[in-house]
């Protein structure tokens, strides 16, 4: 996804070189008459040489500044504070690049509001096939039959299901599809002017009339009572008494109270984002397990995704046989769905989709905890692309991020899962609604988590912008990015494979060298184990989580967290899922234990976080290697913190237990 350009036909867009203290250039020189003299249009000044960080830093070594140039490449770009300028290298039309540079809205799908740039998805360095080129043509006929379908299907549904009462999802669906359509031919704030003129009578008074020195206390006081109230105000159930609740809550507070204790830089730490990701981190929990609307539009989201994964057996069934499909074997059920699903991946990115999805979240992100653009887009992506994938984002800009900025980077992948590996846990039949909603809740958990650990102290060259970088793929069309997707799949279906078969081979070979030792130290009932150790020493983590206290919950739940923390994820939900010892698992624990599964914070996933993160910015080796363990340690308490949220909030365990396996 690119910045809105300009590209203007039959013409040759070259670069000048400028001094340092002149902003870039942009000439473009017409074909058709080269006598002309080429016109010049200033880049971002955002993305200037001379703005980057030229003062002192002492995370920046001589190497950093020698790196390759920021501004670099073309991207998307959603800037606060300054208007932006355009380069020439997409096709618009002219009206809408006049109409840009004198800040006003375009006519077309870009629009300049208020110094903020908006991209549809249109704007991408490729040039439109045929098939682009009619819908370009016939824009305004193809989004009205959209329309008129949809709306046609809606009011049909409402008609022949009125006593369903299962009316939310649909209205959603022809809601969202709607506004997309809206905001094609009018500028967002248009859109969204009912919620500003809300927003500006209610919360922003009431915030000015607080004295800014009591403003944080306020908002504390807010959050804190927003906690108590949700947690404590319904009924108790099995397994779910307020006791249980408040051993949760207290959780919570060691986990905050231990990364403020721990912080790099307690004066510095930013409380409103702190505040605003652990409050959407509770209300997300809230609307998901406590409200029905909120369960139902989960449901229904998790029943697409295994939908979704279903056809993977299709394929599988042509392969070998439909009864070899059914089988209930890791290989037969689990690979094949990861093939498929990054295959689709990777098709929705080179139509655009996944990117205006990246954005429109990073831009509520940025705006609501003041993060910077950067922090936003990777805190946003890596539940959908996962770890390395959503660095490689913001790849032009990781050799010039500030300290804070890599810690906040790792930490966002340590925090949660991919979505090529969501689709796996949801084969093995792990609860696919905990499984979403985590996945959810984490974005706000790591923003704040890292913020607490280690809190910006720099001038960050993304703040006050949201850049995602346009896609490098060199997919030619459709067919070609669904097949380079489908090899990308498979390599990452071997990976997940052999990572599994090494690991477990290595536990047990560990198991054995410890059984042999502890057998003479008359430990034999139960043997010494990787197991037994770790869970006893996440125990108390487990404890803190608000683990049923009874029977032995909390010590299993602590070997399934031990078990995630020094192998992965993977071993540990195959061992809730399949193994004997952990099928007396009551309600609550089982769900907990999914909550405080699903990340990719382990000693395995550190190697590869350095990795992405040194090839990307070699110049930033050092301090990735540096900041690593204590994101690590960010990521694990971020999941750790969902945990605690869903102990606080869940009152029926019983809709969230584990679904069958398979799609």
């Amino acid at each position: 996804m690119t910045s809105p350009t300009i590209y203007a036909p039959a013409t040759t867009t070259t670069t000048t070189t400028t001094p340092v203290s002149a902003a870039p250039t942009t000439a473009v020189v017409d074909d058709h008459n080269p006598a002309s003299p080429p016109k010049e249009h200033l880049l971002d000044p955002a993305l200037d040489i001379q703005n980057q960080h030229h003062h002192s830093h002492l995370h920046h070594s001589a190497a950093a500044y020698a790196a390759h140039n920021p501004a670099f490449e073309p991207s998307y770009v959603i800037d606060c504070h300054a208007p932006p300028r355009f380069s020439h290298e997409h096709s618009h039309d002219v009206e809408n690049h006049a109409a840009a540079l004198a800040g006003e809205p375009g006519k077309g799908d870009d629009a300049v509001e208020g110094g903020s740039v908006r991209s549809t998805g249109e704007g991408s360095g490729r040039r439109p096939g045929k098939a682009g080129v009619y819908y370009r043509k016939y824009k305004p006929f193809v989004h009205l039959f959209i329309f008129a379908l949809f709306t046609g299907w809606w009011i049909a549904s409402l008609v022949l299901h009125r006593h369903d009462k299962n009316w939310i999802i649909p209205f959603l669906l022809w809601l969202s599809i709607t506004l997309r359509i809206i905001t094609f031919w009018l500028p967002a704030h248009h859109v969204l002017r009912p919620a500003k003129f809300l927003w500006s009578k209610t919360a922003i008074p009431l915030v000015a009339a607080i004295p800014p020195r009591f403003r944080i206390a306020a908002g504390a006081t807010l959050v804190i009572s927003v906690f108590l109230l949700g947690s404590f105000i319904s009924e108790e159930s099995l397994n779910n008494t307020r006791d249980n609740r408040a051993v949760s809550l207290f959780g919570l507070l060691v986990f905050i109270g231990a990364l403020t204790a721990t912080s790099r830089n307690r004066r510095k730490i930013k409380w409103r984002t702190v505040l605003v990701g652990m409050l959407m981190q509770f209300i997300i929990a809230l609307f998901v397990l406590r409200t029905g609307a909120g369960f139902d539009i989960f449901t229904f989201v998790s029943d697409l995704a295994r939908s979704l994964l279903g056809f993977s057996r299709d394929g599988t069934a042509f392969l070998t046989s439909p009864d070899v499909a059914k089988l209930p074997y890791f290989f037969i059920g689990v690979l094949p769905a990861i093939i498929f699903f990054v295959a689709l991946v990777q098709l929705l990115y080179y139509w655009g989709v996944l990117q205006w999805f990246i954005g429109k979240f990073a831009s509520f992100f940025f705006w609501s905890m003041q993060v910077s653009g950067a922090e936003a887009v990777v805190a946003a992506a890596s539940p959908f692309v996962g770890q390395g994938e959503s660095a490689m984002l913001i790849r032009p800009f990781v050799a010039h991020l500030t300290q804070a900025e890599i810690h906040q980077v790792m930490t966002s992948g340590f925090a949660t899962i991919a979505g090529s590996v969501l689709v796996a846990y949801i084969s093995m039949g792990v609860n696919p609604q905990a499984l979403i909603s985590s996945c959810v809740m984490s974005i706000p958990a790591s923003l704040a988590v890292s913020k607490l650990r280690y809190p910006e102290t720099e001038e960050s060259l993304t703040a006050g912008k949201v850049v995602i970088p346009e896609d490098e793929n060199s997919s030619v069309n459709s067919l070609h990015a669904f097949a380079d997707g489908a090899w990308l799949g498979l390599k990452i279906a071997g990976m997940v494979m052999t990572i599994l078969l090494c690991v477990l081979a290595l536990l047990g070979l560990v198991n054995g060298l410890l059984t042999w030792w502890g057998r003479y130290l008359n430990i034999n009932d139960p043997p010494l184990t990787v197991e037994l150790i770790v869970g006893y020493i996440c125990y108390p983590i487990s404890f803190l989580l608000g683990v049923s206290r009874e029977g032995d919950d909390i010590y299993k739940v602590a070997q399934l967290i031990g078990t995630k923390l020094i192998a992965n994820e993977f071993v540990a939900y195959t061992r809730l899922q399949s193994d004997p010892d952990f099928q007396t698992l009551s309600d609550r624990s089982r769900l907990i234990a999914v909550y405080a599964l699903c990340g990719f914070a382990n000693i395995g996933s550190l190697g590869g976080a350095i990795g992405v993160l040194s090839q990307i910015a070699p110049s930033r080796s050092g301090d990735v290697s540096r900041l690593a363990i204590s994101a690590l340690i960010a990521g694990a308490i971020s999941t750790l913190t969902s945990a605690s949220v869903a102990g606080l909030v869940v009152t029926n365990q019983r809709q969230f237990t584990a679904t069958p396996a398979g799609p």
